[in-house]
């Protein structure tokens, strides 16, 4: 009996990590597009390639619930979207998400597809990385998509942070992996104006998606995942009004 519970021990402790991978590299098909506003998460295809989907689908659900009962906005609340950098359909949505870019590795079709989104008017938002190593993995991977593009630190004032929720502070939050990795917000602005259209919102040393995806299960602090939907939605709101 003892050599039964040992086996099914290490078969458990074995399979477990498998279903997780299995769970991970399931994809849902994507939403057709009708106008409405859909969830759109993106999908890299070099470097670590089942980063791109942490917290999914968990995440948009969640946020597209909150998102749907805050405003008027007309959104699948139940159903996102995932693309390919060079997908031509990502030019029917405004917004997109990439999560985990300490291992995006894009291509150079991928970084030219997605520079022609974000310069017709696309919004970029980034999230999920910290420390330096993945800073310069992420760094490298924007400079091949915007090569002019600076990335500057941005303050309260700013209009994305006052787009529908009046974001009053920038400090409280950090990456759940590790308490002492402080959120940073950075950005890179159309020809590097401040004055000008923010293309792209990096959430660095910050994980808004899994303190959004884990918020119904008492994983982390209330007003941590609060300050996640309120980032959240004033980055969807800005990206459609900007």
């Amino acid at each position: 009996m003892r050599r039964f519970l040992l086996l099914a021990l290490a078969l458990g402790l074995v399979a477990a990590p498998l279903a997780w991978s299995q769970r991970r590299a399931f994809v849902l098909p994507n939403q057709p597009y009708d106008g409405r506003f859909t969830f759109v998460r993106l999908r890299y295809t070099q470097g670590y390639r089942l980063a791109w989907n942490a917290d999914y689908p968990q995440m948009e659900r969640n946020f597209m619930a909150i998102l749907g009962d805050l405003s008027t906005l007309r959104l699948h609340k139940t159903t996102s979207n995932v693309h390919v950098l060079d997908d031509p359909a990502l030019a029917h949505y405004p917004v997109a998400y990439l999560t985990e870019p300490g291992y995006w590795h894009p291509t150079d079709e991928e970084a030219a597809a997605l520079r022609r989104w974000i310069l017709k008017g696309g919004f970029l938002i980034v999230d999920d990385f910290y420390f330096e190593r993945q800073w310069a993995v992420f760094e490298a991977a924007m400079k091949k998509v915007l090569p002019e593009g600076r990335i500057e630190p941005l303050d309260v004032s700013h209009p994305v942070f006052n787009t529908f929720f009046s974001i009053k502070s920038l400090d409280g939050m950090h990456h759940p992996a590790t308490p002492s990795a402080r959120a940073v917000y950075l950005g890179i602005h159309e020809e590097n104006d401040p004055s000008r259209r923010l293309q792209v919102v990096i959430n660095y040393n910050n994980d808004i998606g899994d303190y959004m995806e884990w918020s119904g299960d008492g994983w982390y602090p209330v007003n941590l995942s609060n300050d996640a939907y309120k980032f959240a939605t004033n980055y969807v709101v800005y990206g459609l009004t900007h």
